[in-house]
């Protein structure tokens, strides 16, 4: 399995409350406990909006995980080109816009962002919202070379927006099912129905603010769902195709 989205919370490095809430510890060595058995073979850190714009913490879980594991980060507008190239070297192959927790507003800074780095580095850009209130950014997402959107779009509102986006190559992280609001089996058979590379699974861990944390059983979801071979997809070559993983690794 290639996990495409996972948090690492490290108390080594510095945390920001975001809207009161600051998460527990969660360092790459409670990731790799808690996956053991589910044949994790690489994956995403994903920078949480509870991080800011710190990339130290970023790059030691990328050393500590290893080459199978890719990172997303947020970026401030000022971010110089020597950055993101460094970065690049360090492993990181996304941005993301936490749009859902209050930040990175401006569709033409995002814009201007998203394809700064992706001119740099050939990163993608990610996109945490929700689908029922994105009509003002989805000229924006259609526009952008390469895009995914977090946690099957959050809302079932937001899904028929969403499956038009996914027509235009936008991808999407089959993830969270525990703080979605929609009917996750119906959002996993009709996105894969708009176009089999579309969905990447990933644990979400450790689950932050999800009224539902992660279970093993949600990776077994998927297989119910879509079937044995659309799953293989799901679980891993879409991941690592997406973030451009080695194709096989050690497990964790």
């Amino acid at each position: 399995m290639i996990d495409a989205h996972l948090h690492v919370i490290d108390p080594r490095f510095p945390l920001v409350p975001n809207q009161g809430y600051v998460p527990p510890c969660f360092t790459a060595e409670d990731y790799r406990r808690r996956v053991r058995g589910l044949g994790v073979v690489g994956g995403a850190v994903v920078s949480g909006s509870f991080q800011g714009h710190d990339q130290a913490f970023l790059r030691a879980a990328l050393a500590e995980l290893g080459p199978g594991f890719a990172g997303v980060t947020q970026l401030p507008p000022g971010v110089t080109d020597e950055q993101v190239r460094e970065l690049h070297r360090a492993g990181v192959r996304a941005v993301r816009f936490a749009l859902r927790r209050g930040t990175d507003a401006d569709p033409a800074g995002i814009e201007r962002l998203a394809r700064r780095v992706h001119e740099l580095a050939g990163w993608h850009a990610e996109f945490y919202l929700d689908a029922a209130a994105l009509e003002h950014l989805a000229p924006v997402l259609r526009r952008l070379p390469r895009t995914g959107v977090d946690h099957l779009g959050m809302s079932a509102a937001g899904l028929p927006l969403l499956l038009e986006l996914v027509g235009h190559g936008v991808k999407v992280k089959a993830t969270g099912f525990g703080r979605v609001d929609l009917d996750v089996p119906d959002a996993l058979r009709r996105i894969h129905a708009a176009d089999p590379s579309a969905l990447l699974f990933g644990t979400d861990l450790p689950s932050t603010r999800a009224e539902r944390p992660f279970r093993d059983e949600d990776v077994g979801l998927v297989v119910q769902t879509l079937g044995a071979e659309a799953a293989a997809s799901v679980l891993h070559d879409n991941a690592a195709a997406w973030y451009g993983l080695p194709r096989a690794s050690a497990a964790v």
